[in-house]
């Protein structure tokens, strides 16, 4: 599906972001610390969304809410395989392939069936680390998905 170029941000505003969501740390903890803030404002949303969070290529939270299927779990994992291969946002990712008019598969060989350039996973870069691992929702459009992992992230370095 196209983008509406005027709605959606640019790639310069998504670097930008990723920049700007920068953690600390992420163990364990702090990971579930993450998913359960997700959790808690889809649930106060009632928004039918599976939430993932994983480091080192490892899960290590998971929630599928009401009104979330199997499907929105194979979906988050395509976006999270996006993240992981290119360190970007998969929004970032779904906006370069948009502009430059070719998919995953005509640009880089990745089969659809694993690799989804779809808004709705952010990188979780650490401080002096780099990217360590993803965090993600589906069950929205694929902007209003991103917009959740971000405003969450924005949240909890909040706290």
């Amino acid at each position: 599906m196209p983008l509406d170029r005027e709605a959606w941000p640019t790639l310069e505003e998504l670097r930008r972001e990723e920049a700007e969501l920068e953690l600390p740390a992420l163990s364990e903890s702090d990971a579930y610390e993450l998913g359960m803030l997700a959790v808690a404002a889809a649930r106060e949303q009632r928004l039918p969304i599976a939430v993932g969070v994983w480091r080192a290529g490892r899960q290590l939270f998971h929630c599928g809410l009401p009104g979330s299927t199997q499907d929105n779990d194979q979906w988050l994992r395509r976006k999270g395989r996006v993240v992981m291969r290119f360190e970007h946002s998969s929004l970032y990712m779904a906006r370069l392939c948009q502009d430059q008019q070719v998919t995953l598969v005509e640009k880089f060989g990745l089969p659809a069936s694993r690799y989804a350039a779809a808004g709705g996973a952010v990188p979780l870069r650490v401080r002096a680390t780099g990217v360590v691992g993803w965090f993600g929702v589906s069950g929205l459009p694929q902007l209003e998905d991103h917009r959740f992992v971000v405003d969450t992230l924005r949240a909890i370095s909040r706290q």
